[in-house]
């Protein structure tokens, strides 16, 4: 099976949290999305890798993915290595994803960047012909386009993806991690910095933020790597019909 859209993150739940509205709409639209979860989020506070694992296939299903797995990478331990490469070529190239999201070019928390860095070296490495890749597919493939998902930091967005549609789809699935988010204050677990009801709420107050600023009510955005982003006709901009 090929992928239209891959998005690989460090952590299970990254992509819940920063495009999951994006990726519910292009699976609803028929496109073939799938998730590569690089670590199980072993040093989280809250919860176990198990338990988390768990929350990340219910995820999977409210989103409608393809495909999810996970790189079994460690977690506060992502180094650029030609092992940690290798795991995300094996990916990569056995599903040949068209679009790639990857994690924040830098961050807050130093896994993101880590695996932004590691995640692009190893999209590019991926497409070369004469690099052999045990347990891999021979085939080289680079995906077409890569975007990075804003995290805890913001960035200029080179666009920003309506999720008007899909807010629902991308806050039940992020609430599927019951472990980390929009915990009760009943709760008698450790609290976190990503646990209360107000970084809940912060969540959506930047969508709205993101959609108020492309004139529809939700948004996430993205940040174009490697250069302009290629266009051959102007369809893009005749599709969307925001309020100015």
């Amino acid at each position: 099976m090929n992928l239209d859209v891959l998005a690989i993150a460090a952590h299970p739940d990254d992509v819940e949290l920063c495009c999951a509205g994006t990726l519910a709409a292009l699976a609803r639209q028929g496109k073939k999305v799938g998730v590569l979860d690089l670590t199980r989020g072993e040093m989280g506070t809250r919860g176990t890798p198990e338990l988390r694992l768990r929350e990340a296939q219910d995820a999977a299903e409210i989103l409608g993915l393809a495909v999810r797995e996970n790189a079994g990478l460690p977690d506060c331990g992502l180094d650029n290595t030609l092992a940690h490469r290798e795991a995300i070529i094996r990916f990569v190239r056995r599903y040949r994803p068209e679009v790639c999201f990857v994690n924040a070019p830098e961050d807050r928390h130093p896994d993101h960047r880590n695996a932004a860095l590691l995640t692009l070296d190893a999209l590019f490495y991926s497409g070369i012909a004469k690099l052999p890749v045990a347990d891999a597919p021979p085939e080289p493939w680079r995906p077409r386009h890569i975007l990075h998902f804003m995290q805890h930091w913001p960035f200029p967005p080179t666009f920003v993806f309506d999720i008007t549609e899909t807010i629902e789809i991308k806050e039940k699935a992020i609430r599927a991690f019951a472990s980390q988010f929009d915990v009760g204050e009943d709760d008698d677990g450790p609290k976190t910095y990503v646990s209360s009801r107000r970084f809940f709420e912060a969540l959506r107050g930047r969508a709205r933020e993101y959609g108020q600023q492309i004139g529809v009510t939700f948004g996430e955005p993205f940040l174009y790597h490697g250069g302009p982003v290629p266009l051959n006709s102007l369809d893009v901009l005749f599709s969307s019909k925001p309020d100015r």
